[in-house]
C-alpha cells in the first residue's frame, strides 16, 4: 500500500544561553520580556509555539539560575557547555550534537539575546519547509537578520565551527549560493541585546507589537 501522506518535517532548535553577558552587566537570559517572563522562558515558549522540536537549550555561565527560569510546560533538553569561556562556537557545537538526531530535517540556531516573535520563527520554518534551501535567514528592509536555519545536510559543517573561523558566519558564507532570505516586516529580526540601551529599544518595539 502506497503511503501518500505528506512528509512531516522535523525542525529542531538550539537556543544559546551560555554567555557571561559581560557588556550587559547582568544575565541577558533573565531579563524580563514583554509579559514579564524571563527572556529565556519567552524564547522557549516562542520556539515551541512556532513548531520547533526538539528544543535544546545550551547553558554555560551561572547555569543554575538560568535553569530555574526555563519553563516546565515545554519539553526541553538542557545541556551545560563546560567550555563556554572558549566562545560561542563551543556552545553551538554542544547544542547541535544534541539536536542532530537521525530524523531531524533542519535546525535553527537562536541566541537568547536575539528575541524573535512566534510569527517570525514560524514564517522562517514554514518557508524553509516549502523551499528547502541549505540555509534560510530572516531579512528586514534588505538587511540580513537572525536566526539562521540550516538544512540537516549541513550538520557536519556546523559541528566544525570555531571562533578562529568566525563560527557560523563561515558556514553561511560557504553556502551563500543556496541561502534564502525570508523577508519579514519586523525590525526585531535585527535586534541584538548587547547593552541596556539595546534592550530598552527592542523591548519598546516588542511591546508595540504585542
Amino acid at each position: 500500500m502506497v503511503n501518500d501522506a505528506p512528509h512531516q518535517f522535523r525542525v529542531g532548535a538550539v537556543l544559546l544561553a551560555g554567555g557571561e553577558s559581560s557588556r550587559m552587566g547582568e544575565s541577558k537570559a533573565l531579563l524580563p520580556w514583554i509579559n514579564g517572563e524571563p527572556l529565556i522562558a519567552y524564547h522557549v515558549h516562542a520556539l515551541h509555539q512556532a513548531g520547533y522540536s526538539p528544543i535544546v537549550v545550551v547553558l554555560g555561565h551561572a547555569p543554575q539560575a538560568i535553569n530555574r527560569a526555563i519553563p516546565s510546560d515545554v519539553d526541553v533538553t538542557i545541556v551545560v557547555n563546560e567550555r563556554y569561556q572558549d566562545g560561542r562556537s563551543s556552545s553551538i557545537v554542544t547544542g547541535v550534537l544534541q539536536v542532530a538526531t537521525p530524523d531531524i530535517d533542519a535546525f535553527v540556531v537562536a541566541s537568547v539575546d536575539q528575541p524573535r516573535t512566534v510569527e517570525m520563527l514560524r514564517t522562517l520554518r514554514e518557508t524553509w519547509e516549502r523551499e528547502q534551501p541549505s540555509i534560510a535567514m530572516p531579512s528586514y528592509q534588505h538587511r540580513s537578520g537572525h536566526p539562521p536555519l540550516f538544512d540537516a545536510a549541513l550538520i557536519t559543517e556546523v559541528l566544525q565551527v570555531t571562533e578562529e573561523e568566525q563560527g557560523l558566519r563561515q558556514v553561511i558564507r560557504n553556502f551563500a549560493d543556496d541561502r534564502l532570505f525570508v523577508n519579514v516586516d519586523d525590525p526585531l529580526a535585527l535586534a541584538n541585546l548587547n547593552t541596556h540601551e539595546d534592550y530598552e529599544a527592542a523591548l519598546k518595539i516588542a511591546k508595540g507589537q504585542a
